[in-house]
């Protein structure tokens, strides 16, 4: 498949972009910064806080697959990116023709307030008893902003007209691929913890499986 990837230089996207390049992927990554990519990775430069749309519509057309690893930056709690950047995404992707896009969220945002959501559910069916009780209420009070511009993110997404995944992750590790987690359709998995190799695994399986149109995916390695 001829696949696009932002943000593939960080923590999940690295995995992403190695795993698409072993199994024959015609691979894009779209970054900041190129000095880190292997060599001969076919490379746009867009910084997606002010992205040049020519950029983004050349990174994307004729995708198979967009996906967006895309979060906040690790020296800023948040800065709006994730919604502002999957929106100059979506709009390079109604440009181009793309339909395919899958992204990465988190666990606890399918009871986080949106825009198109103001009265989310006050728990996940597939919360298991530490995260309903404990772990999502502490993330949710630690990162307030991220999660609120994560929402927004999803909300764009549902309102595009495209063919979206999102994927839930809880507390991002990293341990090595194990190819073996719990996946669940429209809730949580159950569980604290996923690496970051096995989330990008699942993004570039998800891709060719029509059940995950529109749909979240709750992970989880345990």
């Amino acid at each position: 498949m001829k696949l696009t990837i932002f943000a593939a230089t960080g923590g999940v996207g690295r995995h992403l972009l190695q795993q698409t390049r072993d199994a024959g992927h015609d691979v894009t990554a779209v970054v900041r910064n190129p000095a880190t990519l292997p060599a001969g990775v076919r490379t746009v430069i867009a910084d997606l806080a002010a992205a040049d749309p020519a950029a983004l519509q050349a990174a994307v057309a004729g995708t198979d697959g967009v996906l967006s690893c895309l979060g906040p930056r690790p020296s800023q709690r948040n800065d709006g990116i994730t919604s502002r950047g999957t929106r100059a995404i979506i709009e390079a992707m109604h440009v181009t023709g793309a339909r395919r896009i899958v992204v990465i969220s988190a666990s606890p945002i399918g009871t986080v307030p949106s825009p198109s959501r103001p009265n989310p559910p006050k728990r996940d069916p597939g919360d298991g008893f530490f995260m309903r009780y404990l772990g999502n209420r502490i993330a949710k009070r630690r990162f307030p902003e991220v999660y609120a511009d994560l929402a927004l993110m999803e909300d764009e997404l549902r309102d595009s007209g495209l063919d979206w995944t999102v994927i839930r992750p809880p507390a991002l590790t990293n341990k090595p691929l194990t190819g073996t987690y719990r996946t669940a359709l429209g809730r949580n998995a159950g569980g604290t913890f996923i690496s970051r190799a096995d989330v990008a695994h699942c993004m570039l399986h998800v891709l060719e499986r029509p059940e995950t149109i529109q749909q979240t995916i709750g992970i989880a390695n345990r």
